[in-house]
């Protein structure tokens, strides 16, 4: 799968490099450009029609146009590149049509990188769904792609099980480099610093709600040690 190429706008440009050191420590996402203003991103956007951008990191409050006129523009000109708002812009009225704009994510500033990583690869997984090939078989595979930009909110997990701990964990799952052979609950526990325990307690989570795949793992003395996968 090739990598998704991602347009950073912000206007100040200490935040703007950082939100492009966030989005190139994802894996599977390349900063393909940077802008400060509106004008900036819109002349970017209709460079090759939009086609070398796939995301859009827009903060909203812009010196020479609010963001939302920026997707509105985007629409008008029938461009379908998707839009992630990065912003302070917390008033309810803005919300609001950015969802009806099609804005993907709406993340809040300030934020940390895990709650970025995760938006991100949420998008991944949702574009993945996308961008397949033929139909949907049935009604679940809708609200699966739905419920993937959504989230689960950390209000309703496990009793036990906490957001931050089961991103470490599925960040570790869904590493590039790792994801093709499998992770036992071992190895995620190595890598996270969790017990092998609580490593399996979050990995079990993630199969239950189809966020991973379990197969046994042969070739090892005694009883078979489980490896999981991200779905």
């Amino acid at each position: 799968m090739t990598d998704i190429r991602v347009l950073v706008v912000e206007d100040e440009p200490l935040l703007a490099e950082a939100h492009s050191a966030y989005t190139e420590r994802v894996p599977g996402f390349v900063v393909v450009g940077v802008a400060h203003t509106a004008r900036a991103a819109m002349a970017a956007l209709r460079a090759n029609d939009g086609g070398d951008v796939d995301l859009v990191l827009l903060d909203f409050r812009l010196p020479d146009l609010h963001g939302l006129e920026v997707c509105r523009a985007l629409r008008a000109a029938g461009s379908s590149v998707d839009v992630l708002a990065v912003t302070s812009a917390r008033d309810l009225a803005v919300v609001r049509t950015a969802v009806s704009l099609g804005v993907t994510h709406y993340l809040l500033k300030p934020f940390t990188f895990a709650a970025f990583r995760d938006k991100l690869e949420r998008y991944a997984d949702y574009r993945a769904q996308a961008l397949a090939d033929g139909e949907v078989a049935a009604q679940h595979e809708v609200d699966q792609m739905f419920a993937t930009l959504r989230g689960t909110a950390g209000h309703s997990l496990p009793k036990g099980l906490d957001a931050q701990t089961l991103n470490r964990v599925r960040a570790a799952l869904t590493d590039g480099t790792r994801a093709e052979v499998g992770l036992s609950a071992t190895e995620v526990s190595a890598l996270t610093g969790i017990s092998r325990v609580t490593a399996r307690r979050y990995l079990e989570y993630l199969v239950t709600v189809d966020r991973a795949a379990r197969t046994p793992r042969y070739g090892t003395p005694g009883r078979p040690e489980v490896e999981y996968r991200p779905r």
